[in-house]
């Protein structure tokens, strides 16, 4: 029904108000996975955003690393934010930083074996959890949703674009962030 309604494109009262609630408890959940990321974190002693650029260089990282400028796009941030913890998760032997060996500009990051071993502690962790979250979810259901949010954040930096084009400003979350 909320489909039809947004589809038609009547702005009905009942629409805006399941698209509210929509908005509503995916902020929540955002704030839900931010706060579990922090408790991860503090277990290995470094920030919740530290975490997140490991567990990004755990995904793009399979071939022996990825240039800070790769992972400064997948996590939409700028280049320098990544260069700002990839020192300090350096310091604490967490990743590795070198030079690109095509161009020298291009800092390459990589894993220590000290972070795999760590990531490899808590993800025994992570199984209990994801099966509290998502064990009522099937493998089909889980890959639908993954689907649909993605598809729906797709549309999402779409409309942010055209508001962006229509009133002439940049988002701070935008692309246009240097």
């Amino acid at each position: 029904m909320a489909k039809q309604a947004i589809q038609g494109g009547n702005g009905s009262a009942e629409s805006q108000e399941l698209v509210r609630r929509l908005t509503l408890e995916i902020r929540t959940l955002n704030v839900c996975l931010e706060d579990f990321l922090h408790v991860r974190a503090e277990a290995l002693g470094i920030t919740g955003t530290q975490l997140a650029i490991l567990m990004a260089l755990t995904d793009l990282g399979k071939n022996g690393g990825a240039p800070a400028g790769v992972l400064a796009k997948l996590m939409k941030v700028d280049p320098s934010f990544i260069t700002l913890h990839s020192k300090a998760l350096e310091k604490l032997g967490f990743i590795r930083r070198k030079p690109g060996i095509r161009d020298a500009r291009v800092v390459q990051l990589s894993l220590t074996d000290k972070a795999r071993k760590r990531l490899a502690n808590i993800a025994a962790q992570q199984q209990e959890v994801d099966q509290i979250v998502f064990g009522e979810l099937g493998n089909e259901e889980l890959t639908r949703l993954s689907s649909r949010l993605a598809a729906l954040r797709k549309r999402l930096e779409s409309a942010r674009l055209k508001a962006e084009l229509e009133s002439g400003a940049v988002s701070a979350r935008g692309w246009g962030r240097r």
